[in-house]
């Protein structure tokens, strides 16, 4: 079987974020189901708030590139992201929002959401998980983007008390969804590589 190559992104770029600390442990259990695992923050990817007139006038900026870049050389996609007000995060909405505007000469629009598979992961204070926040960026990924997104999603609830000392999640039903997650997505990727 080839080695599919995974691209983590944490949707947070808080310090001592709990969507990190999911990104990190899924990036532990990709690995363990023989995945070549890549993380990036977008702390290190700053982007203006889209403008389509920006756009227009200046073309995409060179970090929306560069994250397009890192996208495209992967098999799969795993994002983490918090829930803000029900929804998606700003700084994952901005960045997918810059992304699908990224078209190399010849390109069909939104290439960096096509022939590449996601998977969602939410780590929230509150009971739900942000699993609300997960809804809406599935249907930004799959009906905005036209991306394939596997059903298959974590949400961990409580989150200040969901990781011990270790990082590793408590719960150990949290805990099965992640490696079950997490095999999946590789065994998704397998199939594009």
């Amino acid at each position: 079987m080839p080695i599919p190559k995974i691209l983590i992104i944490p949707g947070s770029i808080r310090t001592k974020s709990h969507n990190a600390r999911l990104a990190a442990l899924a990036a532990k259990e990709l690995t363990l189901a023989d995945a070549e695992v890549s993380q990036i923050s977008l702390l290190d990817y700053p982007l203006p708030l889209y403008d389509a007139d920006h756009d227009m006038i200046s073309g995409p900026p060179p970090n929306a590139v560069k994250l397009k870049k890192a996208m495209t050389a992967h098999h799969g996609v795993f994002i983490t992201s918090p829930e803000y007000n029900a929804s998606i995060s700003p700084l994952v909405k901005n960045m997918i929002d810059w992304v699908s505007r990224v078209r190399e000469r010849g390109e069909t629009p939104y290439a960096a959401f096509h022939g590449r598979v996601f998977a969602l992961g939410a780590a929230s204070t509150d009971v739900f998980g942000g699993v609300r926040g997960l809804l809406t960026l599935r249907q930004v990924l799959e009906l905005g983007c036209g991306a394939l997104v596997i059903p298959e999603q974590v949400a961990v609830g409580n989150a200040e008390q969901a990781f011990d000392e270790m990082d590793n999640l408590k719960d150990a039903r949290c805990a099965a969804a992640l490696k079950a997650l997490a095999r999946r997505l590789v065994e998704v990727a397998q199939q594009i590589c």
